[in-house]
């Protein structure tokens, strides 16, 4: 893409922000004020790996949990609005059945934390995520319910690992969109300003995670879908290593032969700690092996980094706030400042990448039963005259696909040949003990629908999805307006345990998970 091309979208999106930014504002108008209720329970803020082992050994009951995660659940769905369908009383009875296997002295202790590392941990999922029984259409509107005839297999694997399933939280249409809203669900919103996005495709599980309303989320990732909305609700989200994690039973989906190595189910928790945890559990047995189990520390890694895109010229700066929490983080890391100039064209390889895809299920590919297909023109004019049931992305997704085809062959296989000298050149710089430290986006949490003016900064997370590496967005501290910040943490193919081990270590240091904003704490300032 050359120097005018750059320039143009640059200028592209600072003319976008005429008109989204007093949208968003005259929109926000109406969005409540109120803060979440203050956490009362100890038992929401025990980690993962913490809590299984205290229910393991009888010293607290799932249900006790459950119930727990449910009463929040209710406390703050009211207002973030992130619950599509729950299974409370299904999940209830399943904690009864677990504290019933426990007591019963059937297995060791030993034995269920070998094979059932998650007994009696509640679990919530990405709606675009199959969970037999509950709504599985990923926020399209349907004249029928889509209602998951059976589990994913990643959800069958967190069910064999002990896992209670308490529901499935909200995401954009087709996961088309790096914000929360659909014309089935409505708007998700972030737990530390209501009049901020979660960020998406995933943002109904940040915003339960970050809300203390659940503890560990399956999510999806194809261009930062799992890592933005970590980000802006202050969590944990990893993008693992292509095909470790069975990507089938979600929908959008493809049957083009490289889906996956693009996209994948992905892990997001509340804390650090517990995602070696939940990774484990999710792995596909016929998959990539990942050493988990591996014990390293921080000092034993080498670390590089950057903190902008090369410059390209089309990515806005990151935030006075997040530069300096990067640059503190290169330098109590002792990172290595690198250079690598082929990410300035993240957007032309991955745009090339990803929308030349085939048969990748859109509004346009698969309609429902008895539908007529729909074409590219006739939406775009309903949806500007308020007649579409889609949202923005979905419709004009058929347009950025169209586009891409008037672009000569010669030119796809030109970027393509720049993915895998760029896939080597972090082959060889990383090796299998080093990480790279780069911005997950240039500013902290928005308000909703500015993504609009700032659809060329997802790049910044899109190009892992592209060259295929294993990624973790690690929360790193609050900026001066109380949002957290997060940086994304990438290693080279398999090598998943250099990213999580980071994550801990960040963790430790910075203090990871902080609670929002309650009611509470509002009264005493």
């Amino acid at each position: 893409m050359g120097y005018i091309m750059r320039r143009f979208l640059r200028s592209a999106m600072i003319v976008f922000s005429w008109f989204v930014v007093p949208y968003s504002r005259f929109t926000n108008i109406k969005v409540n004020r109120k803060k979440l209720p203050p956490i009362r329970s100890h038992l929401l803020e025990i980690p993962a790996v913490d809590l299984a082992k205290l229910i393991r050994n009888g010293k607290v009951k799932s249900e006790e949990v459950v119930e727990a995660y449910i009463e929040r659940c209710k406390q703050v769905n009211p207002l973030i609005n992130a619950i599509v369908q729950d299974r409370f009383e299904e999940a209830l009875e399943e904690a009864r059945d677990a504290d019933r296997l426990i007591a019963s002295g059937i297995n060791t202790v030993e034995e269920m934390e070998e094979h059932t590392p998650l007994l009696g941990i509640p679990v919530t999922v990405k709606e675009s995520i199959a969970v037999k029984g509950l709504t599985n259409q990923a926020g399209r509107v349907f004249k029928t319910p889509q209602i998951a005839k059976s589990d994913a297999p990643v959800v069958e694997q967190i069910k064999r690992c002990g896992g209670i399933i308490m529901l499935v939280s909200n995401t954009p249409e087709l996961c088309l969109l790096w914000e929360t809203y659909n014309n089935v669900t409505g708007q998700t919103k972030n737990p530390y300003d209501l009049k901020r996005t979660p960020g998406g495709s995933s943002g109904g599980e940040a915003a339960l995670l970050a809300s203390g309303a659940s503890l560990l989320g399956l999510t999806s990732d194809i261009g930062g879908s799992s890592r933005l909305p970590a980000m802006f609700s202050g969590i944990w989200g990893h993008k693992p290593t292509p095909y470790s994690v069975s990507f089938k039973g979600h929908h959008p989906t493809s049957d083009y032969p490289k889906w996956g190595d693009f996209f994948t189910i992905a892990p997001m928790t509340r804390y650090a700690k517990d995602l070696p945890l939940l990774l484990k559990c999710m792995l596909d047995p016929t998959g990539p092996k990942l050493t988990l189990e591996r014990e390293l520390s921080a000092q034993s890694i080498r670390f590089f980094f950057m903190d902008n895109d090369g410059p390209s010229g089309m990515m806005r700066p990151l935030s006075r706030d997040l530069h300096a929490a990067i640059n503190r983080v290169a330098t109590d890391f002792n990172a290595k400042r690198v250079n690598i100039r082929k990410m300035k064209l993240s957007l032309d390889i991955s745009l090339s990448a990803m929308l030349t895809m085939k048969n990748i299920e859109t509004i346009y590919y698969k309609t429902e039963e008895g539908e007529r297909p729909k074409t590219v023109c006739t939406e775009t004019v309903k949806y500007f005259f308020g007649c579409s049931d889609s949202i923005l992305p979905s419709v004009i997704f058929g347009h950025l696909q169209n586009f891409m085809k008037i672009i000569p062959n010669s030119r796809h296989k030109h970027l393509a040949t720049i993915i895998e000298a760029l896939k080597t050149e972090f082959k060889e710089l990383l090796g299998n003990d080093g990480v790279f430290l780069y911005p997950t986006f240039p500013n902290t949490a928005h308000q909703h629908y500015q993504i609009y003016h700032k659809l060329l900064e997802p790049m910044y997370m899109a190009i892992f999805n592209t060259l295929g590496l294993p990624v973790t967005n690690c929360m790193i501290g609050l900026d001066r307006r109380n949002l957290p910040m997060g940086i994304q943490v990438v290693a080279n193919p398999g090598q998943d345990h250099l990213c999580l081990a980071v994550a801990r270590e960040m963790e430790r240091r910075y203090g990871g998970w902080v609670r929002p904003p309650s009611e509470e704490s509002a009264k005493r300032v």
